[in-house]
Protein backbone atom coordinates (compact mmCIF):
# COMPACT_ATOMS: atom_id res chain seq x y z
CA UNK A 1 0.00 0.00 0.00
CA UNK A 2 2.73 2.46 0.92
CA UNK A 3 4.42 1.85 -2.43
CA UNK A 4 1.22 2.86 -4.21
CA UNK A 5 0.80 5.99 -2.08
CA UNK A 6 4.41 7.02 -2.61
CA UNK A 7 4.18 6.42 -6.34
CA UNK A 8 0.99 8.46 -6.63
CA UNK A 9 2.27 11.30 -4.46
CA UNK A 10 5.72 11.53 -5.97
CA UNK A 11 5.30 10.62 -9.62
CA UNK A 12 5.06 14.20 -10.82
CA UNK A 13 8.36 15.10 -9.16
CA UNK A 14 10.34 13.11 -11.69
CA UNK A 15 10.26 15.72 -14.42
CA UNK A 16 11.95 18.34 -12.26
CA UNK A 17 14.67 15.99 -11.09
CA UNK A 18 15.12 13.54 -13.94
CA UNK A 19 18.40 15.05 -15.01
CA UNK A 20 19.52 16.10 -11.54
CA UNK A 21 22.87 14.82 -10.31
CA UNK A 22 22.87 16.81 -7.13
CA UNK A 23 23.33 16.21 -3.41
CA UNK A 24 21.02 17.45 -0.68
CA UNK A 25 22.81 17.65 2.67
CA UNK A 26 20.28 16.89 5.39
CA UNK A 27 20.67 17.26 9.14
CA UNK A 28 18.68 14.96 11.41
CA UNK A 29 18.29 14.31 15.10
CA UNK A 30 18.45 10.88 16.69
CA UNK A 31 15.88 8.51 15.23
CA UNK A 32 13.76 11.07 13.41
CA UNK A 33 13.45 11.87 9.69
CA UNK A 34 15.87 9.33 8.24
CA UNK A 35 14.46 6.51 10.37
CA UNK A 36 10.84 7.12 9.42
CA UNK A 37 11.65 7.65 5.75
CA UNK A 38 13.62 4.41 5.60
CA UNK A 39 10.90 2.50 7.43
CA UNK A 40 8.21 3.87 5.09
CA UNK A 41 10.24 2.94 2.02
CA UNK A 42 10.24 6.43 0.50
CA UNK A 43 13.99 6.66 -0.05
CA UNK A 44 14.36 3.89 -2.62
CA UNK A 45 13.98 5.96 -5.78
CA UNK A 46 15.32 9.38 -4.86
CA UNK A 47 16.72 10.96 -8.07
CA UNK A 48 19.43 12.86 -6.22
CA UNK A 49 21.81 11.95 -3.41
CA UNK A 50 20.84 12.58 0.21
CA UNK A 51 23.84 13.07 2.46
CA UNK A 52 22.60 12.50 6.02
CA UNK A 53 24.29 13.99 9.07
CA UNK A 54 22.95 13.12 12.53
CA UNK A 55 23.12 15.53 15.47
CA UNK A 56 22.35 14.94 19.18
CA UNK A 57 20.28 18.13 19.42
CA UNK A 58 19.06 21.12 17.43
CA UNK A 59 21.77 23.57 18.49
CA UNK A 60 24.69 21.80 16.75
CA UNK A 61 22.46 21.07 13.75
CA UNK A 62 21.68 24.77 13.39
CA UNK A 63 25.35 25.64 13.79
CA UNK A 64 26.15 23.27 10.93
CA UNK A 65 23.39 24.81 8.83
CA UNK A 66 24.67 28.32 9.55
CA UNK A 67 28.16 27.24 8.51
CA UNK A 68 26.87 25.76 5.26
CA UNK A 69 27.74 22.17 6.22
CA UNK A 70 24.10 21.14 5.68
CA UNK A 71 21.26 22.69 3.71
CA UNK A 72 18.16 21.51 5.56
CA UNK A 73 17.27 19.81 8.83
CA UNK A 74 14.75 19.10 11.57
CA UNK A 75 14.65 21.31 14.69
CA UNK A 76 12.23 22.37 17.41
CA UNK A 77 10.53 25.75 17.37
CA UNK A 78 12.52 27.04 20.36
CA UNK A 79 16.05 26.50 18.96
CA UNK A 80 14.82 27.69 15.57
CA UNK A 81 13.70 30.93 17.21
CA UNK A 82 17.04 31.26 18.98
CA UNK A 83 18.91 30.81 15.69
CA UNK A 84 16.70 33.15 13.68
CA UNK A 85 17.09 35.87 16.32
CA UNK A 86 20.86 35.53 16.13
CA UNK A 87 20.78 36.21 12.40
CA UNK A 88 21.39 32.65 11.22
CA UNK A 89 20.50 32.04 7.54
CA UNK A 90 17.48 29.82 8.19
CA UNK A 91 13.82 29.62 7.17
CA UNK A 92 11.11 27.19 8.26
CA UNK A 93 9.69 25.43 5.19
CA UNK A 94 7.39 22.83 6.82
CA UNK A 95 5.95 22.26 10.27
CA UNK A 96 5.95 19.05 12.30
CA UNK A 97 2.95 18.83 14.60
CA UNK A 98 2.77 16.43 17.55
CA UNK A 99 1.33 16.20 21.03
CA UNK A 100 3.22 17.74 23.93
CA UNK A 101 3.48 14.51 25.93
CA UNK A 102 6.97 13.70 24.71
CA UNK A 103 8.46 16.99 25.90
CA UNK A 104 8.77 16.64 29.65
CA UNK A 105 10.64 17.33 32.84
CA UNK A 106 11.81 13.99 34.19
CA UNK A 107 12.82 12.91 37.68
CA UNK A 108 14.27 9.58 38.80
CA UNK A 109 11.89 6.84 39.90
CA UNK A 110 12.66 7.29 43.60
CA UNK A 111 12.74 11.10 43.62
CA UNK A 112 10.59 12.91 46.19
CA UNK A 113 9.63 15.43 43.50
CA UNK A 114 6.01 14.84 42.45
CA UNK A 115 5.02 18.03 40.64
CA UNK A 116 6.50 21.19 39.19
CA UNK A 117 5.92 22.97 42.50
CA UNK A 118 8.41 20.58 44.12
CA UNK A 119 11.10 21.82 41.72
CA UNK A 120 11.44 25.20 43.44
CA UNK A 121 15.14 25.66 44.21
CA UNK A 122 16.08 22.44 42.38
CA UNK A 123 18.56 21.97 39.58
CA UNK A 124 17.18 21.07 36.14
CA UNK A 125 19.36 20.02 33.19
CA UNK A 126 18.46 21.06 29.65
CA UNK A 127 19.99 22.61 26.52
CA UNK A 128 20.18 26.39 26.29
CA UNK A 129 17.58 27.62 23.81
CA UNK A 130 16.19 24.10 23.38
CA UNK A 131 12.56 23.01 23.58
CA UNK A 132 13.44 21.70 27.05
CA UNK A 133 14.47 25.23 28.02
CA UNK A 134 11.25 26.52 26.47
CA UNK A 135 9.22 24.13 28.65
CA UNK A 136 10.93 25.33 31.83
CA UNK A 137 10.26 28.97 30.98
CA UNK A 138 6.63 28.30 30.08
CA UNK A 139 6.11 26.41 33.36
CA UNK A 140 7.79 29.18 35.37
CA UNK A 141 5.55 31.75 33.71
CA UNK A 142 2.38 29.74 34.29
CA UNK A 143 3.20 29.44 37.99
CA UNK A 144 4.22 33.07 38.35
CA UNK A 145 7.78 32.16 39.29
CA UNK A 146 10.99 34.04 38.56
CA UNK A 147 13.96 32.57 36.71
CA UNK A 148 15.82 32.36 40.03
CA UNK A 149 13.21 29.99 41.49
CA UNK A 150 14.95 27.06 39.78
CA UNK A 151 18.55 26.39 38.82
CA UNK A 152 19.05 25.54 35.16
CA UNK A 153 22.14 23.56 34.18
CA UNK A 154 22.68 24.04 30.44
CA UNK A 155 24.00 20.75 29.09
CA UNK A 156 23.98 18.81 25.82
CA UNK A 157 21.81 15.65 25.93
CA UNK A 158 24.75 13.28 26.51
CA UNK A 159 26.09 15.41 29.37
CA UNK A 160 22.61 15.97 30.79
CA UNK A 161 22.06 12.21 30.84
CA UNK A 162 25.26 11.68 32.82
CA UNK A 163 24.44 14.47 35.28
CA UNK A 164 20.90 13.16 35.70
CA UNK A 165 22.02 9.56 36.20
CA UNK A 166 24.70 10.54 38.70
CA UNK A 167 22.32 12.74 40.67
CA UNK A 168 24.21 16.00 40.16
CA UNK A 169 20.93 17.50 38.87
CA UNK A 170 17.47 16.88 40.28
CA UNK A 171 15.57 16.76 37.00
CA UNK A 172 16.01 16.74 33.23
CA UNK A 173 13.86 18.74 30.80
CA UNK A 174 14.15 16.85 27.52
CA UNK A 175 12.39 15.51 24.46
CA UNK A 176 11.88 12.31 22.49
CA UNK A 177 13.29 9.75 22.18
CA UNK A 178 15.17 10.57 25.40
CA UNK A 179 11.92 10.86 27.39
CA UNK A 180 10.63 7.42 26.41
CA UNK A 181 14.04 5.83 26.84
CA UNK A 182 14.21 7.15 30.39
CA UNK A 183 10.62 6.14 31.16
CA UNK A 184 10.78 2.65 29.70
CA UNK A 185 14.34 1.57 30.45
CA UNK A 186 15.12 3.50 33.63
CA UNK A 187 11.61 4.05 35.09
CA UNK A 188 11.91 7.83 35.27
CA UNK A 189 8.73 9.82 35.89
CA UNK A 190 7.35 12.84 34.03
CA UNK A 191 6.40 15.54 36.52
CA UNK A 192 5.20 17.92 33.83
CA UNK A 193 4.75 17.76 30.06
CA UNK A 194 4.36 20.44 27.41
CA UNK A 195 0.62 19.79 27.02
CA UNK A 196 -1.11 23.14 27.31
CA UNK A 197 2.19 24.98 27.76
CA UNK A 198 4.01 25.02 24.42
CA UNK A 199 2.81 24.55 20.80
CA UNK A 200 4.34 21.09 20.23
CA UNK A 201 5.86 22.39 17.04
CA UNK A 202 9.03 21.52 15.14
CA UNK A 203 10.23 22.66 11.74
CA UNK A 204 11.94 21.38 8.65
CA UNK A 205 14.25 24.30 8.05
CA UNK A 206 16.50 25.24 5.17
CA UNK A 207 19.08 27.79 4.17
CA UNK A 208 17.72 30.55 1.89
CA UNK A 209 20.35 29.73 -0.74
CA UNK A 210 19.18 26.10 -0.76
CA UNK A 211 15.57 27.24 -1.15
CA UNK A 212 16.73 29.22 -4.17
CA UNK A 213 19.20 26.78 -5.72
CA UNK A 214 17.81 23.37 -4.71
CA UNK A 215 14.09 24.02 -4.68
CA UNK A 216 13.26 20.87 -6.66
CA UNK A 217 15.25 18.67 -4.27
CA UNK A 218 13.77 20.32 -1.17
CA UNK A 219 10.25 20.07 -2.58
CA UNK A 220 10.72 16.40 -3.30
CA UNK A 221 12.27 15.79 0.14
CA UNK A 222 9.43 17.51 2.00
CA UNK A 223 6.89 15.57 -0.04
CA UNK A 224 8.56 12.26 0.82
CA UNK A 225 8.81 13.18 4.49
CA UNK A 226 5.10 14.04 4.52
CA UNK A 227 4.22 10.65 3.04
CA UNK A 228 6.49 8.86 5.51
CA UNK A 229 4.96 10.56 8.54
CA UNK A 230 1.44 9.79 7.28
CA UNK A 231 2.48 6.15 6.90
CA UNK A 232 3.90 6.03 10.43
CA UNK A 233 0.59 7.17 11.95
CA UNK A 234 -1.23 4.15 10.51
CA UNK A 235 1.64 1.70 10.98
CA UNK A 236 2.80 2.63 14.48
CA UNK A 237 3.65 -0.89 15.68
CA UNK A 238 5.57 -1.86 12.56
CA UNK A 239 7.40 1.44 12.56
CA UNK A 240 8.28 1.08 16.24
CA UNK A 241 9.78 -2.34 15.58
CA UNK A 242 11.81 -1.08 12.62
CA UNK A 243 12.88 2.02 14.56
CA UNK A 244 14.04 -0.05 17.50
CA UNK A 245 16.22 -2.20 15.25
CA UNK A 246 17.66 0.84 13.44
CA UNK A 247 18.53 2.58 16.71
CA UNK A 248 19.46 -0.62 18.60
CA UNK A 249 16.94 0.31 21.30
CA UNK A 250 14.19 -1.94 22.77
CA UNK A 251 10.98 -1.74 20.74
CA UNK A 252 9.06 -0.71 23.87
CA UNK A 253 10.82 2.69 23.73
CA UNK A 254 9.52 3.79 20.29
CA UNK A 255 6.14 2.19 21.03
CA UNK A 256 5.86 4.40 24.11
CA UNK A 257 6.90 7.46 22.10
CA UNK A 258 4.97 6.95 18.87
CA UNK A 259 1.71 5.77 20.44
CA UNK A 260 1.21 9.19 22.00
CA UNK A 261 3.14 11.55 19.71
CA UNK A 262 0.87 11.52 16.61
CA UNK A 263 3.63 13.13 14.52
CA UNK A 264 2.48 14.66 11.24
CA UNK A 265 3.74 17.17 8.69
CA UNK A 266 1.78 20.39 8.28
CA UNK A 267 2.14 23.33 5.90
CA UNK A 268 3.29 26.71 7.13
CA UNK A 269 -0.17 28.24 7.59
CA UNK A 270 -1.60 31.02 9.75
CA UNK A 271 -1.88 28.68 12.75
CA UNK A 272 1.78 27.69 12.52
CA UNK A 273 2.85 31.32 12.20
CA UNK A 274 0.76 32.23 15.27
CA UNK A 275 2.28 29.39 17.29
CA UNK A 276 5.79 30.39 16.25
CA UNK A 277 5.01 33.98 17.25
CA UNK A 278 4.03 32.74 20.72
CA UNK A 279 7.44 31.06 21.05
CA UNK A 280 9.18 34.23 19.87
CA UNK A 281 7.20 36.28 22.37
CA UNK A 282 8.03 33.87 25.23
CA UNK A 283 11.77 34.07 24.51
CA UNK A 284 11.59 37.84 24.15
CA UNK A 285 9.81 38.22 27.50
CA UNK A 286 12.48 36.16 29.21
CA UNK A 287 15.34 38.01 27.55
CA UNK A 288 16.71 35.05 25.60
CA UNK A 289 16.39 37.03 22.40
CA UNK A 290 16.99 40.76 22.24
CA UNK A 291 14.68 41.61 19.38
CA UNK A 292 11.07 40.66 18.90
CA UNK A 293 10.91 38.92 15.55
CA UNK A 294 7.95 38.77 13.21
CA UNK A 295 7.21 35.07 12.73
CA UNK A 296 5.98 35.71 9.20
CA UNK A 297 9.46 36.88 8.26
CA UNK A 298 11.27 33.68 9.34
CA UNK A 299 9.06 31.18 7.51
CA UNK A 300 8.65 30.24 3.85
CA UNK A 301 5.13 29.24 2.79
CA UNK A 302 6.08 28.21 -0.74
CA UNK A 303 6.28 24.49 0.07
CA UNK A 304 2.60 24.29 1.06
CA UNK A 305 1.62 22.74 -2.26
CA UNK A 306 4.27 20.01 -1.92
CA UNK A 307 2.73 18.95 1.39
CA UNK A 308 -0.83 19.12 0.05
CA UNK A 309 0.04 17.06 -3.02
CA UNK A 310 1.52 14.37 -0.79
CA UNK A 311 -2.03 13.60 0.26
CA UNK A 312 -2.54 15.57 3.48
Amino acid sequence: MIRFIVAAALAFAGADLAAAQTTLRVGDQKGNSQAVMEAAGVLKDVPYKIEWKEFPAAAPLLEALSAGAIETGLVGDAPFTFAAASGAPVKAIAAIRQTGEGLAILVPENSSIRSFVDLRGKKIATGRGSIGHQLILAALEKNGWAASDVQIAFLAPSDAKIAYTQGSVDAWSTWEPYVSQEEVVFKSRRVITAEGLTPGLSFQVARPDAIRDKRAELTDFVRRLTVARAWSMTNANGYAETWGKLMNIPTAVPQNWLSRAKIRIAPIDDGVVADEQSTIDLYFRWGLIKQKLDAAEVVDRSFTDAIARAGL
